[in-house]
């Protein structure tokens, strides 16, 4: 583990967010309209707690996945541009403004990255890296398994964690790959890329942001 955590960069952007909105006041009510004027439509409403805007650096670096509703007044506020809106052209009204509803958004003003260390070890990185396939057989993966088993001495870490299908998971148990015959399809590594971190924080990522995210491959 590294000697000292890194600085969450939300915590920047959450900070640049907190001095847009004046203390004491709410955040202006909106709502989303698909097909752009919303003449004779009903409001969409959107699941606010579930959606995730990628937040991009002035020059273009992956930093965070944002709520919706976040990336909306980053937008509002004049702290940050859209780069890609919804596909289904959904807006966003408030009384004073309309704002296409996000996918990807780029800061302004180039944000200093801080420190990040290790990407840190998550089921949802886990299983972006291992595309979701099992270590074992190559089948759709629904759980994670440990190489060699925490009961007899395998370490919680990248290089002994795997993508594993609850079949294959039941049949392994605590024994190892040596005991049954199995193999590895891909020997398991730690991930790089300035990605990682944000991956590993995502369960799902818009097909929209994987031009920004480079190869999603340890």
């Amino acid at each position: 583990m590294p000697d000292r955590q890194p600085t969450p960069i939300g915590a920047l952007v959450n900070a640049g967010i907190a001095s847009s909105v004046p203390s004491g006041q709410k955040q202006p009510g909106v709502h989303a309209v698909v097909g752009g004027e919303g003449a004779g439509q009903a409001p969409l409403v959107l699941p606010w707690g579930r959606r995730k805007v990628l937040l991009l650096n002035a020059t273009f670096e992956p930093l965070t996945a944002l709520p919706l509703r976040r990336a909306v007044v980053l937008v509002v506020c004049g702290k940050a541009e859209v780069v890609h809106g919804d596909p289904q052209g959904a807006v966003v009204h408030s009384s004073t403004a309309q704002v296409v509803v996000p996918s990807v958004i780029r800061l302004a003003n180039y944000v200093r990255v801080p420190y990040r260390g290790r990407v840190p070890l998550t089921r949802a990185g886990l299983m972006h890296r291992d595309r979701y396939r099992c270590a074992y057989c190559g089948g759709r993966a629904e759980t994670i398994d440990h190489v060699v088993p925490r009961s007899r001495g395998g370490a919680h870490s990248w290089t002994n964690c795997v993508a594993c299908c609850a079949r294959c998971n039941h049949r392994k148990a605590d024994k190892l790959l040596s005991e049954l015959g199995w193999r590895l399809r891909v020997v398991p590594a730690a991930p790089r890329g300035p990605h990682w971190r944000l991956l590993a924080g995502v369960t799902e990522a818009d097909p929209l942001w994987l031009p920004y995210l480079g190869e999603p491959a340890a």
